[in-house]
């Protein structure tokens, strides 16, 4: 059933997470994306079981009260995500280590779950005002809800400290070279 081993990726939104996750993934063959439940909608062409099990507020809470969650969060109002059990047993069953991108405290709690055999790495933009330029420049959200992630960027950004490895992502390749050290070294205990 694998090695039982997870790395965990946080960051605010913007801060390049899924850019540097996808560039490790083409690095690492034995690496495999753990895929989110969701209880809101899809968006653009995001697709049921490649970006999210896309779940009905319905079937999200039966799957909380089964137990169905590794964990899980209310990350805004009406909106939870979470990694289902079956979801970790799909990986470790073709023999990988699974990859998380999951939110602040998603993270710390499947940390505190799988103690040594996680990594937990957070990746850290080189500032809120350079998260700012880059959410705005995506052109995809209103400036009120810019503003909304880029308070709930400074709440998250506090709880760094707590994770095992912080990557200011200032400069991609940077970034990404770092970011492959630290999961060489994990791999390898």
């Amino acid at each position: 059933m694998g090695n039982g081993k997870v790395i965990i990726f946080s960051a605010p939104s913007g801060s390049g997470k899924s850019t540097i996750i996808n560039k490790i993934l083409e690095r690492f063959p034995d690496l495999e994306f753990s895929i989110s439940a969701t209880c809101r909608a899809p968006r653009g062409i995001e697709e049921h079981g490649r970006e999210y099990y896309f779940l009905s507020q319905e079937e999200f809470s039966a799957c909380v009260k089964r137990d169905d969650f590794i964990e899980w969060e209310e990350v805004y109002a009406g909106t939870s995500y979470g990694t289902l059990k079956s979801e970790l047993d799909r990986i470790w069953n073709k023999n990988k280590t699974i990859i998380f991108d999951i939110d602040v405290k998603g993270a710390l709690n499947l940390k505190k779950h799988f103690g040594s055999r996680a990594l937990s790495l957070f990746i850290m933009p080189p500032s809120v005002e350079e998260l700012g330029n880059r959410l705005r420049s995506r052109g995809t959200d209103t400036e009120e809800t810019i503003n909304k992630r880029l308070s709930k960027a400074e709440e998250e950004i506090s709880f760094a400290s707590q994770f095992d490895r912080i990557i200011i992502n200032d400069n991609l390749n940077q970034a990404v070279d770092e970011t492959d050290g630290f999961i060489k070294e994990f791999l390898s205990d």
